[in-house]
C-alpha cells in the first residue's frame, strides 16, 4: 500500500469511491455524508491546499483523507482549545472493496507523520456517533474520547470527538 498526495486525476476515483461509501454509511444509520458531501469541488479545494492523501493499492485509490488543520469552532464544546495548533483529519474514508486492508490506518499514520514534520502535537479527529468502525480504530491508534458534540452545519447529528497528544520532539 502506498500513502501519497491526491492530484486532479483522482478526482473521478474518489468520486466514485464516496458513491459506494454513502450508501454503506447510511444503511448503519450514519447519515454523516449524503449525495452531496463531499463532493468534487471539496476533494479539490483539499487538492489545491495539498492536504488530501490517498491510499493507494495495486493502482486503484483504497481509501481518502484530508490532513488539515481546520478545526470547527463547534469542537470547544469538548473543552478544545481551537486556538491552539492541531492537525484535523477529515473526510476518511475506505473503498468496501478494501476494508481490512489497513488504509484508514495508514492515512491515520500519514496525518501524525504530517503533524511531526510541522511540530505539531495534537491530533484531532471527530465521527459520526453511529459509526461504529472508526470509533474502534481511533482508540486503537491511541486517540482518546474527549466528548461529544453537534456541528452547527449537520443538524440532528452528534458527533463524536478524539485526540491524540504526541511528545515533543
Amino acid at each position: 500500500m502506498q500513502i501519497r498526495p491526491a492530484t486532479k486525476d483522482d478526482l473521478p476515483p474518489l468520486i466514485a469511491l464516496v458513491r459506494r461509501v454513502v450508501p454503506l454509511m447510511r444503511a448503519t444509520g450514519n447519515l454523516q455524508w449524503d449525495n452531496t458531501y463531499p463532493n468534487e469541488a471539496v476533494f479539490q479545494r483539499d487538492i489545491d491546499l495539498n492536504q488530501l492523501w490517498v491510499a493507494v493499492v495495486d493502482g486503484n485509490i483504497a481509501g481518502v483523507a484530508a490532513v488539515t488543520m481546520d478545526q470547527d469552532p463547534d469542537y470547544t464544546q469538548v473543552g478544545w482549545d481551537i486556538e491552539e495548533p492541531a492537525i484535523v483529519v477529515h473526510r476518511l474514508a475506505v473503498d468496501p472493496a478494501f476494508r481490512g486492508l489497513g488504509a484508514a490506518g495508514a492515512l491515520m499514520q500519514k496525518a501524525e507523520e504530517v503533524a511531526v514534520e510541522r511540530g505539531i502535537t495534537v491530533l484531532r479527529v471527530d465521527t459520526n456517533t453511529q459509526n461504529e468502525a472508526t470509533q474502534r480504530l481511533f482508540p486503537k491508534l491511541g486517540y482518546s474520547l474527549a466528548g461529544e458534540i453537534s456541528l452547527v452545519y449537520r443538524p440532528g447529528l452528534r458527533f463524536l470527538c478524539y485526540e491524540k497528544r504526541l511528545l515533543p520532539n
